[in-house]
C-alpha cells in the first residue's frame, strides 16, 4: 500500500483478532481492534476507518446490530465474518449494510485479497451531478456546491453515500432509477456486491428526512425497477 488507510478489526477472539491485524499491518494499513458490539460502534466513529472487518458473534450485542448502527453514520467498507455458512446469516447480513461476507476458518491470505480488491474500486466521492444548483422538490433543498440537505430549512445529517444518492436521484427528479443505476452513479461501475446495499442506504435516508415508505414525500419505490424522487 502506498498510502496508510486506517481499518477496524472486530472479534471477540483476541488470538485471531492479533493475527488479522498484524497482516493488514504488514500491508500498510493502520490497525485498531475491538472486542464486543458497543466498543465497535465506538471505534467506528472515533477513527473514522476506511473498511471494518466484523465478526457476526459479539458480545455486548452482535455483529448485525454493530453494523446497522454503523450503518447509520458510517460509509466504511464491511466484512462480515462467521463461523457459519448459512445463507440466512449472509442475507441479514447484507441487509444490514454489509459488503461482503467471509465464513470461518479462512486464510487471512484471503481476507487480504477481499480487502484489496475492495479497496481498488472505492466508492466514488466527486459530486455526481454536473450541475452545481440547488435542487429543491417541495420542502427538501439538496445543493451540490456545500453538500448539504434541507427539509423546511433545517439541516439533515447524512453520510456521503446517502448525499450521494440523494443527489442521483435528483438530478433526474423524474427518472426511477435501478439499483444498479444508482450503484454505478455512486459507488461506480466497478463496484462488486449485492446489490441490495442500496435499500439499507436509502431506508437509513428515508429516516433521516422523516420520509414514510408507504406514502413518501421525497424518496419514492418503484415498483419492479427501484427508487425514484417525489411522492408515490
Amino acid at each position: 500500500m502506498t498510502e496508510t488507510l486506517p481499518v477496524l478489526v472486530v472479534d471477540d477472539e483476541v488470538p485471531l483478532t492479533g493475527v488479522i491485524a498484524s497482516y493488514l499491518g504488514r500491508e500498510g494499513f493502520t490497525v485498531s481492534v475491538a472486542h464486543d458490539g458497543p466498543s465497535a460502534v465506538e471505534a467506528a466513529r472515533e477513527r473514522d476507518p476506511i473498511l471494518i472487518v466484523l465478526d457476526i458473534m459479539l458480545p455486548g450485542f452482535d455483529g448485525l446490530e454493530a453494523c446497522r448502527r454503523i450503518r447509520q453514520f458510517s460509509d466504511a467498507y464491511i466484512i462480515m465474518l462467521t463461523a457459519r455458512d448459512e445463507e440466512v446469516d449472509k442475507v441479514i447480513g447484507l441487509s444490514m449494510g454489509a459488503d461482503d461476507y467471509l465464513v470461518k476458518p479462512f486464510s487471512p491470505r484471503e481476507l487480504i485479497a477481499r480487502v484489496k480488491a475492495m479497496l481498488r474500486r472505492p466508492r466514488v466521492s466527486a459530486d455526481v451531478q454536473d450541475d452545481t444548483t440547488a435542487i429543491s422538490i417541495g420542502r427538501l433543498v439538496v445543493d451540490p456546491v456545500p453538500r448539504t440537505v434541507a427539509v423546511d430549512g433545517q439541516p439533515i445529517d447524512v453520510t456521503r453515500t446517502e448525499f450521494d444518492l440523494l443527489a442521483a436521484m435528483c438530478a433526474h427528479p423524474r427518472a426511477a432509477f435501478s439499483r444498479r443505476q444508482l450503484i454505478d452513479a455512486v459507488w461506480g461501475p466497478g463496484w462488486y456486491g449485492d446489490e441490495h446495499v442500496v435499500d439499507v442506504h436509502i431506508a437509513h435516508l428515508r429516516g433521516k428526512l422523516g420520509d414514510d415508505a408507504s406514502e413518501p414525500t421525497f424518496v419514492r419505490t418503484v415498483r419492479g425497477v427501484g427508487y425514484g424522487m417525489g411522492p408515490g
